[in-house]
Formats: structure tokens, C-alpha cells, sequence
């Protein structure tokens, strides 16, 4: 993947729309790395996502002083997705806020809880891939370890036996 000479490809846009979630990184003035999951991530245009700011003090704080960021996102059941790389904009008001609320306004979203709007110019895409597939693991497979965990937790243990995820996932 690397570099982005023709922007975000279809792969990394239908990841973002379908899991919405991702997990950004930031770094203080101190040089400490903060990490938090934003459930409002979306595509902006072909280069760029944009996430708000419903509640993110530290991240937003971080991104006004050093706009370099990577945001992770993972599909949880297939362990598989994609690390972002790029430079924030924090909107408070103008144009692009205007613009993102009405983005969100149409996911039907509570646009008055939105303090601020985070845009973020993809400058690199890599792949993010559980070492389990090493094991040959199909992504069906890997699903179905997952799906299965999950029902195990509930209390609602499936028909399918013995598949407890192993400790490298």
C-alpha cells in the first residue's frame, strides 16, 4: 500500500465505512503517546477522514500542537485492517465544521454534542494483519474463532467445539 498517489483505495473506504471505529494516536507536547477509540470515523474525500470531538480533550489538545497522527483501524472479528497515517486540522467553526455537521447530520447523528471537527490528510495506508494467519488460517476461520469467542462469553456456546482463539491473535 504505502504512499497514497491516487488516494484512499476502495478496500481501506469500505473498511472505514463498515467498522467506523478507530483507534487514533496522538502525542503531547511531553512526548507521551495517547490512544483512543473514535466511533464517528468517516470518509471526507478521496485523501482525508474526518472523526469529532464529542468528548477528546487530550487528543484534540495533542493534534493543535503537533498535527501528526495514525489511526488504526481493525476488524475484530477477522483481526484484519488497516494503520492510517496522516496530518490533523482541528475545526472549532467555518466552513469545514459546517460541512461535517451536515456529514453527520445525515448519519443521523447528535451534531449538538459536537465540541469539534477533526480532519485528517492520509498521507500513508498500510496493512494491519493478525500473526495467526502465519498459522494458515483463512480469514473464514479466523472469523469463526472470533464468533464463537464471543458466543462463549455471552454464555450461548455455538455448535462448534473446542475453538478457543490461541494467545498470538
Amino acid at each position: 500500500m504505502g504512499r497514497l498517489p491516487a488516494g484512499l483505495s476502495d478496500e481501506v473506504r469500505r473498511a472505514i465505512q463498515f467498522q467506523r471505529l478507530g483507534y487514533v494516536a496522538s502525542v503531547s507536547r511531553a512526548g507521551t503517546v495517547h490512544v483512543s477509540p473514535k466511533g464517528s470515523l468517516m470518509i471526507w474525500d478521496n485523501r482525508t477522514v474526518v472523526w469529532v470531538d464529542i468528548s477528546s480533550p487530550k487528543t484534540v489538545r495533542n493534534l493543535r500542537e503537533n498535527p501528526s497522527t495514525e489511526i488504526a483501524v481493525v476488524d475484530p472479528f477477522t483481526r484484519k485492517g488497516f494503520l492510517l497515517r496522516g496530518r490533523a486540522k482541528v475545526y472549532r467553526r467555518g466552513p469545514e465544521f459546517d460541512r461535517a455537521l451536515d456529514l453527520y447530520r445525515s448519519t443521523h447523528a447528535d451534531v449538538d454534542r459536537i465540541r469539534s471537527v477533526i480532519l485528517v490528510r492520509v498521507t500513508r495506508v498500510s496493512p494491519l494483519v493478525s500473526p495467526v494467519y502465519s498459522k494458515g488460517l483463512t480469514e473464514d476461520d479466523v472469523r469463526a474463532l472470533w464468533e464463537e469467542w464471543h458466543h462463549i462469553l455471552r454464555g450461548r456456546p455455538k455448535v462448534v467445539a473446542d475453538l478457543i482463539p490461541p494467545g498470538d491473535f
